[in-house]
């Protein structure tokens, strides 16, 4: 079983479970998970999760992430994107500096309601799911936040922008929250993912290309282990006393000061790479975050051991 992330590049037509499905087939294995939903049009970055990663889904999902879209001003769509139905359309009527100014005025934290065309959920029904029957619910806003905008290209009615956003933000509707507050409405007229944490487009495998990977056995090559993830922190190694404490994923004593909250890469004392912890202040000790060493790994070291 391969262990770790591999960046994948979502065509357009493929859901993120299509891709989980499709990458199932090629590499042989069931123990697969993605960071974060792409919508079926929208293409790009997509980390994948492979084996004992399928932990670190949730952490990648909380991680910014960068978008290449283009806005459409002057129509507005049911769907915040070109694929809906047309519901209104008016001229354009702010000059460049205007919609410069509009769009740059959305940088740091917004409140945004997530459109009626999503995954969300409200009363266990999908809000899609509401929306295909002519329904509309009230949706509470959400705290987003856009770390930065930078336009790209404008051609009115068209604008090319790229932003980097907090996890949770729906880049159709900051093209319809755009367009509202110039008063000619808009839409998303095209989405691309180009970065998530340390993954980027450039470096992103088609599903064909990862096909052609495992034909020639070279996959391994593009996937970054889980301790390379966790790389921007340091490791402690602990003493041998301690194995078994780390084995049952107990709490061990700190042998040195940190501040408080640190994140360490923990290794027993034969550098087996046990897991994520934090360092507690208080307690004086490293306390467990994510395990990813299982009960099989330390039965199979056992019976390695002459």
């Amino acid at each position: 079983m391969i262990n770790g992330v591999i960046n994948i590049y979502k065509e357009k037509g493929y859901t993120s479970h299509d891709v989980v499905a499709k990458l199932r087939g090629i590499l042989r294995q069931k123990k697969i998970g993605h960071t974060g939903t792409l919508d079926p049009d929208a293409e790009g970055v997509l980390p994948v999760c492979l084996g004992k990663a399928t932990k670190l889904c949730d952490l990648l999902t909380d991680k910014q992430k960068t978008y290449e879209a283009v806005l459409h001003l002057g129509i507005t769509t049911d769907t915040q994107d070109m694929t809906g139905t047309v519901l209104e359309e008016k001229e354009v009527c702010a000059d460049p500096s205007g919609v410069r100014a509009c769009i740059e005025s959305f940088l740091g934290e917004q409140q945004q309601i997530p459109p009626m065309y999503s995954a969300l959920k409200v009363n266990g029904r999908k809000l899609y799911e509401l929306a295909r029957e002519g329904k509309e619910v009230e949706r509470k806003p959400r705290r987003v936040v856009f770390y930065g905008i930078d336009i790209l290209e404008m051609n009115l009615p068209l604008v090319r922008f790229s932003v980097t956003c907090s996890k949770g933000t729906y880049i159709r509707t900051l093209c319809h929250d755009i367009g509202q507050k110039l008063g000619c409405g808009g839409c998303m007229e095209s989405l691309l993912r180009t970065r998530v944490e340390r993954f980027d487009v450039k470096d992103a495998l088609k599903l064909s290309e990862v096909e052609k990977a495992a034909e020639a056995g070279t996959v391994l090559s593009h996937v970054v282990t889980i301790e390379q993830m966790f790389s921007q922190y340091g490791e402690i190694q602990a003493p041998a006393c301690f194995d078994k404490m780390l084995r049952n994923g107990n709490a061990v004593p700190a042998k040195c000061v940190m501040e408080d909250g640190t994140r360490v890469r923990m290794y027993d004392s034969s550098r087996r790479f046990i897991g994520l912890y934090e360092f507690e202040e208080k307690k004086k000790q490293f306390r467990l975050i994510t395990m990813f060493c299982t009960l099989e790994d330390f039965a199979e070291s056992r019976k390695e051991t002459p």
